[in-house]
């Protein structure tokens, strides 16, 4: 195999995979195998995609890495996260894969430069895994989610969410994030002027945590 070189041309994609250059093109057509486009519209394919094809023709388990994560201490201290990361361990087994990576932490949605994900995207990178395990959307990130999807796309790697509808607890810490961007913004507007609204601000995250939740049925009763 070449080396040192991350993206390769369709024609040298083929070689490697022992595939001509039309089969490449007839695969990029088909979704089969992620495609990148340079500048000049060119195909290129990452040698982390082409790993990747190489482990399915050859039968071997897909690897993978599960991700978990919650907002605040004290869901940590309450099992939540624990909880979280076995789920998706189950979830893993179930699909016969291959958990080469665990990363758990206590972290904002809103931070994007968490240690975990930074461990993630990098490792991905290094070709560690084929699949990333999330429960929901939003444990990788609370907004721009499908940016680093799209990122881990172009390292070879699916990212896999088991959930679709949040949890009463994944609804809560919403409204905390929600809480302290409003936070974030008052004080850039205000700057001192905003510190009595910033602590009030704080009050509510801390008084959300504890407070019961309403499930969605009395939520929406008629």
């Amino acid at each position: 195999m070449m080396k040192n070189k991350e993206y390769y041309s369709p024609a040298e994609a083929g070689k490697l995979l022992g595939v001509c250059t039309k089969t490449i093109h007839r695969w990029d057509k088909a979704g089969k195998i992620t495609v990148i486009r340079t500048a000049s519209n060119d195909r290129r394919i990452s040698i982390s995609e082409i790993r990747r094809i190489l482990r399915l023709e050859n039968n071997t388990r897909p690897r993978c890495a599960v991700y978990a994560r919650v907002s605040s201490s004290k869901q940590s201290k309450d099992g939540n996260l624990d909880r979280q990361k076995d789920r998706l361990l189950e979830a893993a087994k179930e699909r016969d894969y291959e958990v080469t990576t665990i990363i758990a932490e206590q972290a904002s949605g809103l931070n994007e430069s968490r240690r975990g994900l930074k461990k993630l995207m990098k490792l991905a990178g290094k070709d560690q895994f084929d699949v990333v395990l999330v429960e929901y959307k939003d444990r990788l990130a609370r907004f721009g989610y499908s940016y680093i999807e799209e990122g881990l796309t172009y390292r070879g790697v699916a990212v896999e969410v088991l959930e679709q509808q949040e949890t009463k607890d994944a609804t809560q810490e919403m409204v905390q994030d929600m809480l302290a961007i409003v936070s974030v913004f008052a004080a850039k507007l205000y700057g001192a002027r905003a510190k009595n609204f910033q602590q009030r601000v704080k009050q509510a995250i801390k008084e959300s945590e504890v407070m019961p939740y309403r499930n969605s049925e009395e939520n929406n009763q008629d």
